[in-house]
């Protein structure tokens, strides 16, 4: 008799920002097939990463904890593939388990996928374009070029992986897509969207971080003063006054971002009309997801590292229509380390009692626990490296965000060992949304600025990490 547990298709995407989905209300762009699962199932509005990069964004989610706890703190530090995972507690559980596409833990033998059936993963970043993948095998796999464009060999991947899956018993399959990160090479299907309009400019395109902290002006990633020809497909233009060449880089950014996001909409379409032709909906838990945000030109940045909402900020929808309403929408705050609780519940196991993050299943029900957090800690470790920006800690809640750059490298691996004096801000959201007004030494919030520092402490010590003792007056 076929087994009747929920089967698990999780999809991640690379730095795709939640402002450049239709289902969240984009004013760039369209995702026809992203906005099937939204449609069909709940968005979360408040979901955010613990630590707006890569590596260890994509740690905690497999974890369930803290990059403090799981050592996978930078791009530098690789995940050890002993620790557990709720892939290998699914695993052991008799669920067919499988990755395919961006793996970005390390690789070898140490940190190669463990807890998969089967797998196929990009070295590092990968390419767009007959990229390199690394093949399940004896120690640490076997790498191995294959012909294509990466979003549609990923896809493809998995969708075999589907048909050739034993029907009688449940599965969980990873489909994680490199795109939409860097440098955002379009396929020949999409390359020629947008060719003949303007993408509409981000509100914050010509911020110029005053009245700020100095680590937003000191971050390097402007758009077109930072970016390269790879970036812009082009050796000119890059002599322009700055205001002139953000305009003009940005349309040539957004373009091909938007296009590999398209690509990556086509895809999900695909495995999503699979379900629907074999009749696996209604009892496949459907989740879309990206690693972390991303900046679309948001304070006339690209790349992501800061504290700031649309870097903080992950798109997070899912389809079960066994128990979640179609078409609903959720406002409380969620976190990557909840991912694997709230898989682990929605399956019937046991969530282990290490684990930092909490199962949000009552919430696909609409019902919001009187204890359900209000306020989210955020850790950033890699300092200055790749784009100048400093090491900082904050608590958000849902008005207030409160953000220390200690700037010390505290000697993390893959850092730049520069310190600077520590410096506060604080953004009041409901009266400042884009964080444009730093208010932290504005009189009217000093017990704002007292109540969110005691929190702030106390959720460090919560979570177990070590507040950073330099001066924070």
């Amino acid at each position: 008799m076929p087994d009747s547990r929920p089967n698990i298709l999780f999809i991640m995407s690379d730095d795709h920002a939640a402002h450049a989905m239709s289902c969240y209300g984009s004013r760039i762009n369209q995702t026809p097939n992203l906005d099937r699962i939204a449609n069909g199932g709940m968005r979360f509005d408040n979901c955010f990463c613990t630590n707006s990069i890569c590596t260890p964004s994509r740690a905690s989610i497999l974890t369930g904890t803290y990059n403090h706890i799981n050592n996978v703190t930078t791009l530098s530090t690789p995940m050890d593939n002993t620790l557990p995972t709720f892939p290998k507690l699914l695993q052991a559980e008799g669920y067919q388990t499988a990755i395919f596409g961006k793996w970005h833990l390390g690789t070898g033998p140490d940190h190669c996928p463990t807890g998969f059936d089967d797998w196929a993963v990009l070295p590092g970043q990968g390419l767009y374009h007959n990229p390199m993948f690394i093949f399940n095998g004896p120690d640490g796999g076997t790498s191995k070029v294959v012909k294509g464009y990466v979003t549609d060999i990923i896809a493809d991947m998995s969708l075999d992986w589907l048909k050739q899956r034993d029907p009688d018993r449940p599965f969980m399959l990873m489909c994680h897509h490199k795109a939409p990160h860097r440098p955002w090479e379009p396929d020949e299907k999409h390359a020629h969207m947008y060719l003949n309009e303007d993408i509409p400019e981000p509100e914050t395109l010509y911020d110029d971080y005053a009245n700020r902290a100095s680590a937003a002006a000191a971050a390097e990633m402007r758009v077109g003063v930072h970016m390269v020809a790879t970036d812009l497909k082009t050796e000119y233009g890059y002599d322009l006054p700055e205001d002139e060449l953000r305009k003009w880089a940005y349309q040539r950014y957004i373009k091909d971002y938007l296009r590999v996001v398209a690509s990556i909409d086509d895809n999900v379409g695909r495995l999503l009309d699979y379900l629907d032709g074999e009749g696996l909906t209604d009892n496949t838990i459907v989740v879309y997801t990206s690693d972390q945000g991303f900046f679309l030109g948001d304070h006339g940045w690209y790349d992501k590292r800061f504290m700031y909402e649309e870097s903080l900020r992950m798109p997070f929808i899912l389809r079960y229509p066994r128990e979640v309403a179609a078409g609903t929408q959720n406002d409380d705050m969620i976190l990557n380390v909840d991912f694997a609780p709230m898989f682990l519940d929605l399956v019937g196991l046991p969530v282990p009692e290490h684990y930092q993050g909490r199962s949000f299943r009552p919430l696909l029900a609409g019902d919001t626990p009187d204890d359900w957090r209000d306020a989210m800690y955020y850790r950033y470790w890699m300092h200055k490296t790749h784009h100048n920006v400093y090491a900082h800690y904050g608590i958000r809640t849902l008005r207030y965000k409160l953000i220390y750059y200690y700037a010390d490298a505290l000697g993390q691996a893959g850092t730049i060992d520069e310190t600077y004096e520590p410096e506060w801000e604080l953004f009041d959201l409901q009266n400042d949304p884009y964080e444009l007004n730093n208010v932290y030494q504005d009189p009217a919030y000093a017990d704002v600025v007292k109540t969110l520092t005691d929190d702030l402490h106390r959720m460090q010590a919560d979570v177990g990490d070590e507040r950073y003792f330099k001066d924070e007056t």
